[in-house]
């Protein structure tokens, strides 16, 4: 037998090229093959506009440091880079808080994740950060008396003042987020079941909120003010388009300065919040709670029951150590 030639000849080597794995080169395209996965999976407007808004922000973050991003290669992002550059950088130099850094890096997660999933980096810069531990503070709700003071902020005279005191109504009624409530289109209304369906729901997974007589009523007023529009949205704006998110919560934060609430953030989630207060502390349970606010994870909705609920309370009274004292 002939021996063989030591150097390979083309054809030997084409086939080692056809072998060589190539890898994303520039994050313009790496972004645009995972936001083509989001739309494969369904995923929110919000959801991917928050991914976008993220992937920017961290490579101004390179930029910003003198990191030229159109030399630097998806494929070479490291650790360090994640360590120093992110975490770091957004700590020490920038003061951001805990809680803004985790959500970049719940954000860079998913896309280094997907990039190595899919074989467009070879390793994975992600693999061990962890998202960094934050202090567990109390939950914000209104009181009685703050609620009192925003409800007679609307202007009852006007179609927008009666639009929002229906909005603060139905918050405080049902727990629902703000983009759930921006999403309620007039037939979403069952008023023989008194049930609101959610459709827009954050978990992808429609459900029904019971509403009682007095928020039917208010509903069936603003409804009758409202008229007909050619938008199918509940609320709308004095143009007739759906009422948006941002401006719902411009509205409730704005209702929060004309009422002077000073110890209290005025937000459509410290309405959230309250809703899950008051139901606990009237004898909501935690299964009850978790499907009316559309939890798929019983973690926070425990928190509520914790925090909120009065049986350790009174209990307190029977066994607290102090009484040793009298």
């Amino acid at each position: 037998m002939a021996r063989r030639t030591n150097v390979l000849n083309e054809i030997e080597l084409s086939v080692l090229e056809k072998e060589t794995k190539s890898y994303v080169e520039t994050f313009n395209v790496a972004i645009d093959l995972f936001i083509k996965d989001c739309d494969l999976r369904n995923l929110r407007p919000h959801t991917v506009k928050y991914y976008l808004n993220e992937f920017n922000a961290f490579l101004n973050q390179l930029r910003g440091q003198g990191i030229d991003t159109t030399l630097l290669k998806p494929y070479n992002v490291t650790e360090e880079h994640i360590k120093e550059n992110v975490i770091l950088y957004m700590r020490n130099y920038k003061g951001n808080r805990i809680v803004s850094i985790n959500t970049r890096l719940r954000a860079l997660r998913s896309f280094f994740n997907f990039l190595y999933n899919q074989k467009q980096i070879p390793n994975n810069p992600m693999e061990n950060i962890k998202l960094l531990k934050d202090r567990k503070t109390v939950i914000n709700t209104f009181t009685k008396v703050q609620l009192h003071k925003l409800f007679k902020q609307p202007d009852l005279k006007t179609f927008t003042g009666v639009r929002d005191y229906t909005i603060m109504l139905l918050m405080l009624e049902t727990g629902i987020r703000v983009n759930e409530l921006a999403g309620l289109s007039l037939n979403d209304i069952r008023w023989e079941d008194s049930m609101i369906i959610i459709k827009h729901a954050k978990s992808y997974r429609e459900r029904l909120v019971p509403i009682q007589t007095t928020m039917k009523k208010q509903l069936k007023k603003y409804i009758a003010i409202r008229g007909y529009v050619e938008s199918e949205a509940l609320f709308v704006t004095i143009d007739g388009g759906r009422f948006t998110k941002r401006g719902i919560q411009q509205r409730i934060t704005k209702y929060g300065e004309m009422a002077n609430l000073k110890d209290v953030r005025c937000s459509c989630h410290t309405f959230r919040h309250t809703f899950a207060k008051l139901s606990v502390q009237q004898g909501a349970n935690i299964f009850e709670l978790q499907t009316i606010l559309g939890h798929t994870s019983m973690e926070i909705v425990k928190t509520y029951v914790n925090l909120f609920g009065t049986d350790v309370r009174e209990r307190h009274k029977e066994f607290s150590p102090l009484k040793v004292l009298k």
